[in-house]
């Protein structure tokens, strides 16, 4: 309210003046000059920005606009005795503009809070010890510190150090998140305990703080269907409404020789019909709904995609690194004449010098290996799996390839994932089943948009067995696997034939057709790839599936108010337009109509940042 200060003074000394010029000329305190002065003092104060704006656009070539209606009426008012009126006009208009830029400033706060989650420098350490630099100076494999209470700088690697981070700037997640060696961490978190020592492994321009704030800048850039249609319809309008303004005062003029009470009419027109509160209202809703998105970790990149979304009955998602963790873990141990520690031990073993995503699997699986282990002789056999031998026995850990290679008569399992044999001197001992583990968010998320009555189908490039086993787990209406990048496309546009939107959530870079192909491609953020991200129209910064459904109830709220805010307008400016040519209404009315509109669609447009 501060940077506002002085036109809430100009409106409240205007207000004072005018009462008192209203209570003089009824009390007869001065004769007609003196109260004429006070009246043009206050319309002055009040109406002064008013007229100079429309003297400046008028000058640029920029004529019919609510500035030059309400200058018209209020000049008009003033010029055919109807003095008090006529300040009322201006005065309204002032408290019409100052909600509007009190409430403009508040969702652009929402907005540019969001700048301070990325700072300007960082603490690199080099050769001489910590120096203080310009983050956008910091390369690649740089190595920074961030103590206690600091915002990470950077997109980075721990390489020293265990902390809790407050995530909430750029996920929306509001409890910490652990972090030690080897973790990734992203700028704009807020480190809370420990001081910690990081490999930076993005440049400041792509890091994730940048890329929320490039995101959220240019998100007004893409406008909704609305705000275009209410641009182009008030180019045209405003010339109308002058037109008939002018109908009105002089046709029924000539008729009845009532000048002065037509050319009010048509004055009080002028005033009912101006667009400000639809030319003002629709655009601040769509900035306030992609503010209070923000706010939550969704970063919706234009009014367009939150349009689009509110209008969406199907969503899409893709499999792994959407609905699955996107990292392998063991999911079954099926032993055989040994127990499941053991069966799961010998496999660790054998994997224990591989890095291959299996190899990481088992050994995390089992945990740290007893120190006096003898592992020697290993052959790691491309696609087939590993030989060893482990103390006195040879161990084969592999898929059937290597079992049916050599000889062993193996099982296959009724689970769906990666099935890993283990053999032991020529005799089978059991199977590991390995496989990309759901998200816990991603059941509740399906269920939160079927019960919405969203229909749900999944795209995956994965096989027939474990793509209907995650639909039917989840309860994903539709399923369809085995699918390259573009027949992931040519499943989109199946459905886009439909009259409602197609939503589809992916993460990988394989996922970027598909993300642009959909009416509404929303992005993983915190894991998404690059060219997913860049791609998309709305990015989840915490990658969970439950925002999708967030996101889809605030887009829908948001186009609910705007729908509230067109129907609201036109109809009390239709009621007044008519009341004000029938000579019932007055110019106070019709001030009303104009600005009390305003006031109060503006007043629900920011109900969108919440």
């Amino acid at each position: 309210m501060r940077e506002h200060k002085w036109d809430l003074v100009r409106i409240i000394l205007s207000a004072v003046v005018l009462i008192f010029g209203v209570i003089s000329s009824r009390a007869g305190w001065f004769n007609d000059i003196i109260n004429l002065l006070i009246f043009a003092a206050a319309y002055i104060i009040a109406g002064f920005e008013v007229v100079e704006k429309s003297v400046k656009n008028i000058a640029k070539g920029e004529i019919f606009d609510e500035n030059f209606l309400m200058s018209i009426a209020s000049l008009g008012a003033f010029i055919i005795g109807q003095h008090a009126e006529a300040v009322f006009v201006v005065l309204f208009y002032s408290v019409g503009e100052l909600f509007e830029h009190i409430a403009g400033d508040r969702s652009r706060k929402s907005i540019s809070a969001i700048a301070k989650i990325r700072p300007d420098t960082a603490r690199l350490i080099t050769n001489q010890g910590e120096v203080t630099v310009p983050a956008e100076s910091v390369n690649i494999g740089d190595i920074i510190s961030v103590n206690p209470g600091e915002i990470i700088p950077l997109d980075a690697v721990v390489i020293e150090g265990v902390s809790s981070l407050d995530t909430s700037a750029v996920t929306g997640e509001s409890l910490p998140a652990d972090i030690g060696i080897g973790d990734k961490v992203y700028s704009g978190c807020i480190n809370l305990s420990g001081a910690v020592k990081l490999r930076v492994t993005e440049r400041f321009s792509n890091s994730t703080a940048s890329r929320i704030l490039e995101m959220v800048e240019n998100s007004n850039k893409k406008k909704a269907n609305a705000e275009r249609f209410i641009t182009r319809f008030a180019h045209y309008y405003t010339p109308v409404v002058v037109i008939l303004a002018l109908i009105v005062a002089v046709i029924p003029s000539i008729i009845t020789k009532q000048y002065s009470v037509w050319i009010y009419r048509a004055l009080m027109f002028l005033v009912v019909s101006c667009p400000c509160a639809l030319v003002v209202s629709i655009p601040l809703t769509y900035f306030a709904g992609i503010g209070g998105a923000a706010r939550k970790g969704i970063l919706i990149k234009g009014g367009d995609a939150l349009e689009a979304l509110s209008e969406t009955k199907t969503v899409v998602f893709d499999k792994t690194g959407t609905l699955t963790k996107g990292d392998f873990a063991v999911v079954a141990v099926h032993p055989q004449k040994i127990d499941e520690r053991t069966l799961l031990g010998l496999a660790a073993a054998a994997e224990y010098h591989s890095n291959h995503p299996i190899s990481v699997s088992l050994k995390a699986a089992y945990g740290k290996l007893p120190e006096n282990i003898k592992i020697e002789g290993v052959q790691e056999i491309a696609g087939e799996g590993i030989i060893a031998k482990i103390g006195d026995k040879n161990v084969l850990v592999g898929n059937d390839k290597l079992m049916s290679k050599n000889g062993i008569d193996f099982h296959n399992c009724h689970k769906s994932g990666t099935i890993v044999h283990v053999a032991v001197n020529g005799e089978y001992f059991g199977h590991i089943v390995i496989s990309d583990t759901l998200k816990p968010e991603s059941k509740p998320a399906i269920s939160l948009l079927k019960n919405s009555g969203i229909k749900t189908t999944l795209l995956t490039g994965d096989s027939e067995h474990r793509a209907l086993e995650v639909a039917r787990e989840l309860g994903i209406d539709k399923y369809h696997a085995h699918l390259l990048p573009e027949e992931k496309v040519s499943e989109i546009e199946k459905l886009l034939g439909n009259s409602s939107k197609v939503a589809f959530v992916g993460d990988g870079i394989n996922d970027a057709p598909v993300l642009a192909r959909a009416d509404v491609g929303i992005a993983m953020g915190a894991l998404g790839s690059d060219a997913a991200i860049e791609a998309a129209d709305i990015v989840l910064m915490d990658d969970n599936p439950k925002r999708v459904f967030t996101a889809m109830k605030l887009s829908k709220k948001t186009s609910r108010i705007v729908l509230e805010n067109i129907c609201f307008s036109i109809g009390v400016k239709v009621l007044i337009l008519l009341l004000s040519v029938l000579g019932i209404s007055n110019m106070w009315v019709a001030s009303f109509a104009d600005v009390g509109v305003l006031v109060l669609a503006v007043l629900n447009s920011v109900r969108a940042v919440r």
